[in-house]
């Protein structure tokens, strides 16, 4: 009788890291941010033994002292560099996967021009704008405050972690552009 419970065992072993395999895969080639439904339907795994799979895959990165790791953030995940070695993918990247360059345009005028009236972005922008404050905001890279009619936004603590920048470097760019605009 023995036998045939290892042999179980190892089946289910086999499939648990097959299903691992498929799981790091996708978090692999999206590079961005991932629902639970979306690891749901890009994975086709059973939805129940997602989340250990997750931590399993944190766990191994942490035991491996990767320089990978899996971030969760608003009931999201993504495979990402840990922030130590941000420096050196900031070289290699020209771009980020995660945001279209229009998202990264609609970002860069909020992280400017903050605090910033919603209804001041859609019109710098248009209405695709609305989409990116939402993906901004379920990422929690920014605030939304109701002012009147509309939301004042503003940066979140978030937004300069996900960045590798501080408050003070924005600042900085800030107090460039004032002198390069006074001259």
């Amino acid at each position: 009788m023995e036998p045939m419970s290892s042999t179980i065992d190892e089946i289910d072993n086999s499939r648990r890291k097959e299903d691992l395999k498929k799981l790091e895969a996708v978090f692999f080639v999206s590079g961005r941010f991932l629902s639970m439904q979306e690891l749901i339907s890009l994975s086709d795994l059973n939805p129940i033994i997602i989340p250990e799979l997750i931590e399993e895959l944190k766990d191994k990165y942490e035991k491996q002292d990767s320089a990978i790791e899996i971030v969760k953030k608003n009931d999201l995940w993504k495979m990402d560099v840990r922030q130590e070695y941000f420096e050196i993918i900031n070289k290699l990247a020209t771009g980020s996967a995660e945001f279209s360059k229009a998202e990264q345009e609609t970002l860069a005028i909020i992280a400017f021009k903050q605090p910033i009236n919603q209804s001041v972005i859609v019109q710098i922008r248009g209405n695709k704008s609305y989409d990116h404050i939402k993906k901004f905001t379920d990422l929690g890279l920014i605030k939304k405050k109701k002012i009147g009619h509309t939301y004042e936004i503003t940066l979140s603590n978030d937004f300069y972690d996900y960045f590798n920048v501080s408050d003070s470097d924005l600042k900085r760019q800030e107090s460039l552009k004032e002198e390069s605009t006074e001259e």
